[in-house]
């Protein structure tokens, strides 16, 4: 990583940095003071301590450690220092330092994350490997295969050539090189950080093209990991390196609110303590000031900014039912803001991350505050994402998932799917261009499940992309969906909330249609589609005996129970429907299809007769719109019912025998059925039967739901008004 080892630069546009040379993101955490690289580097100099002591250069890195893990055994650190202090005794930073502060900063930015004791060894001794003499061999040795496979990882990596980051195969082989542990991405994200704070020293066009390389691949993935507090300073880093002078307005913005005599956030935080308190809720009231690109990005939609608009307050508490409480508290209290109520603890980010976030308005002045609220470890997690989350390694305890397999903290479902992606793509520029999209979506929504799970879905998502989310390439066998109840198109686009039903075929040979790589928004849906595709066998030449087989076969045996006498239904006896009109003619509608014990109301015709129609048909209101005689009718004490159903089914031998007995088992008289040809393998039926009893309706629906392969049964709704 000597290749952008540089000296730290010095306050200006050029870097973001504070007057004591801290750069803003940090100083705005509540973290211990840079250490002074220099002074590291002075210790390292001096050599080793006595044996058994710890050395001065890793006294911080130990202290961080300790304040996340206080029962940590500290001698790996110790020995692994002192084998990368020994190994870099020599080497020297372009700024004159010598190269052992570079390994210490970074498992400094790690240690203070909260990484465990084996991730802090490897980050020591990450560049041993590929700079010194030791090998990886000694490594595994000395520290164990799971330091040994960290150290080899990241090394790996540092042969990616970064600056050809938009060429399809780098990224590629950066994934390639981090195996299943993210741990090594957690250690090139620390090591980046270090070498884009000390970037100065660089030439300038080195400085934008190492900056972009961050923006475009390594900030997104920092997002995606949920190692926020990494992600936030190295967008501010990258933020001066690229737009110099926004960073300068923004940073006089920032400067200007800071010498306001009042600070809203501080008034508000001391009013909402004060709701706390006496709600009996015990919690910590923090202000967080936003970094300089999130200042950037409120100041262009919002103008003048106001105090309150240059940071948000963080409530932590200790329990979920606690996060709760503190909103209820403040909605009751204060005036919310609606509209920006929401809930990633019942439904959190694709990262992980989980807070509750709210806004109120201030009674004074009638600015908006938002509010975060989350639990002490919701705050580590949403601050150092998986870097928190311990070791993929340790034995299974009280972190086992419910069905007694411990899941794994390192790969939260977008890595699970991102080294999938990169198994599955049929090649490089596939990969490379779905990975690009899907880095660039930056909102999420996410949708329903029957089974009472939730899909976390790009914005623009498809009923696609929802079905390789949750099947994989079992999706190949989709049929159809239920968006919020109703059919809906696999093209549909979700939003966030919906509650989506996916109709599967009983096929395992299906195959996605090509119009699907169209609707596929997803890298996991458009990789499965295009793997499919590419491997599906050239059809032979079309059979001109054989076309259409299937419809024919399906329409066959729809002929078997369908009666001789299949046509128009028989007119009802004259005492299912009385009218108050003596001596009319009744006939039900066929545009709604009235049966007992419909609300009905009828409408005088030509020849003397009353059409029957369900007071909600929508011809009612034409027909009294056009002055049509209302006729009130009512059903007979003997009235039977007429009623068209319509069954949507998969494709399967011996269905519709099996659909008509059981039909027939519920006393239901088929009086016509017809049959479409299958689409997709999915089957539509119609039929219209006649029942002695009403009541028998739904019994009736719920029996033909039950036959294996009928997905749907509801009242046919006819497009045309009979009169």
């Amino acid at each position: 990583m000597n290749a952008e080892a540089a000296k730290p630069a010095t306050p200006g546009p050029a870097m973001p940095t504070t007057a004591g040379g801290v750069t803003p993101a940090a100083s705005r955490r509540k973290a211990r003071p840079r250490i002074d690289l220099r002074r590291l580097g002075r210790a390292a100099l001096l050599g080793s301590a006595t044996r058994g002591r710890l050395p001065a250069a890793i006294g911080h890195v130990v202290e961080a450690h300790r304040a996340h893990h206080p029962d940590a055994d500290v001698e790996p650190l110790r020995h692994a220092y002192l084998l990368a202090e020994s190994s870099h005794r020599g080497q020297m930073r372009k700024s004159g330092e010598p190269y052992i502060t570079h390994p210490l900063a970074v498992t400094l930015i790690l240690a203070e994350l909260g990484a465990e004791t084996t991730t802090l060894t490897a980050s020591l001794l990450h560049d041993t490997v590929e700079d010194t003499e030791v090998t990886l061999d000694q490594v595994g040795k000395e520290f164990g295969a799971e330091v040994r496979y960290l150290v080899d990882g990241v090394t790996k990596l540092e042969k990616v050539d970064y600056g050809a980051a938009a060429e399809p195969e780098t990224f590629r082989k950066m994934l390639l090189a981090t195996g299943n542990d993210v741990r090594v991405m957690s250690i090139k994200l620390a090591d980046r950080l270090h070498n884009m704070r000390t970037l100065g020293v660089m030439r300038r066009e080195k400085q934008e093209r190492i900056a972009r390389v961050t923006r475009d691949v390594l900030i997104p993935l920092a997002e995606r990991l949920g190692v926020q507090a990494l992600k936030s300073e190295l967008e501010d880093l990258v933020f001066a390196v690229l737009h110099p002078e926004e960073y300068a307005r923004t940073r006089e913005l920032v400067d200007e609110n800071g010498a306001r005599p009042e600070d809203p956030l501080a008034t508000a935080a001391d009013e909402v303590r004060t709701v706390l308190r006496e709600a009996d809720i015990s919690a910590e009231v923090l202000i967080r000031p936003r970094h300089f690109v999130s200042v950037h990005r409120v100041s262009r939609s919002r103008a003048p900014l106001g105090g309150a608009d240059f940071g948000r307050l963080l409530v932590l508490v200790q329990e979920d039912a606690d996060c709760y409480a503190v909103l209820g508290e403040l909605h009751t209290c204060m005036t919310p803001v609606v509209s920006e109520f929401k809930d990633f603890i019942a439904v959190p980010k694709f990262n992980l991350y989980q807070s509750l976030h709210t806004a109120v308005t201030r009674a004074g002045d009638g600015q908006v505050v938002e509010v975060l609220i989350r639990t002490h470890q919701m705050h580590k997690v949403a601050e150092a994402g998986v870097v928190a989350l311990g070791n993929p390694y340790a034995p299974p305890s009280e972190e086992q998932s419910e069905d007694g397999e411990r899941a794994d903290p390192t790969r939260p479902g977008w890595l699970s799917r991102l080294l999938d992606w990169q198994r599955g793509a049929p090649d490089a520029d596939t990969f490379w261009s779905t990975l690009r999209e899907d880095l660039a979506q930056d909102r999420e929504i996410t949708v329903f499940r029957p089974d009472g799970g939730s899909l976390g879905l790009p914005e623009g998502a498809t009923c696609v992309d929802a079905a390789y989310a949750q099947y994989g390439e079992d999706a190949h066998a989709c049929i159809g969906a239920r968006v919020n109840g109703r059919l809906a198109r696999l093209s549909t686009v979700l939003r966030d909330g919906d509650s989506v039903q996916l109709l599967m075929g009983q096929d395992p040979a299906s195959e996605p249609s090509e119009e699907w790589l169209e609707h596929a928004h997803t890298p996991t849906a458009r990789i499965a589609i295009q793997r499919r595709l590419a491997a599906r066998p050239q059809p032979p030449a079309p059979d001109p005996q054989r076309t259409g087989t299937a419809a024919r076969d399906t329409a066959a045996e729809a002929s078997v129970p369908r009666p001789p006498a299949a046509g128009p239904a028989p007119r009802p006896a004259p005492d299912d429907v009385i009218a108050d009109l003596p001596g009319a003619t009744v006939r039900l509608a066929g545009c709604c299809t009235p049966v007992p014990p419909d609300e009905v109301t009828g409408f005088a015709v030509r020849g003397g007769v009353v059409t029957v129609h369900r007071v909600g048909c929508g011809a009612v209101a034409r027909m009294r719109g056009t002055g049509r005689t209302e006729v009130g009718v009512h059903w007979g004490e003997t009235a039977g019912c007429r009623v068209t159903l319509l069954a949507e089914s998969f494709g399967r031998p011996h269905l519709l025998a099996d659909l008509t007995e059981a039909m027939a088992q519920e006393g239901a008289q088929i009086v016509s059925a017809t049959v479409e040809p299958p689409d997709r393998q999915r089957v539509r039926h119609t039929y219209t039967v006649l029942l002695p009893d009403a009541a028998r309706l739904p019994v009736l629906m719920r029996a033909m739901r039950n036959v294996a392969g009928v997905y749907d049964v509801s009242r046919a709704q006819p497009q045309t008004t009979g009169v």
